[in-house]
């Protein structure tokens, strides 16, 4: 038989929390809106639902965990 090629896998961990747009921009979550939500106003809580840019040191290192885009 011949030999299997080794191939990458996705980190189900990463494909959960990050996500790769089209222009391959690497996009995140924002942290500080699980709890303690009444001490923080509403335009504050409304920002941190939007998703982030991930930092371009980073891209790499998610990217390489998302073979398949």
């Amino acid at each position: 038989m011949p030999k299997a090629i080794s191939r990458s896998k996705t980190k189900k961990a990463v494909r959960k929390r990050f996500k790769i747009t089209a222009c391959g921009k690497v996009l995140r979550g924002q942290s500080s809106r699980r709890h303690l939500l009444s001490a923080k106003n509403a335009k504050r809580k409304r920002h941190l639902g939007k998703m982030a840019r991930v930092d371009k040191t980073d891209e790499a290192r998610v990217k390489a965990n998302l073979p398949f885009g």
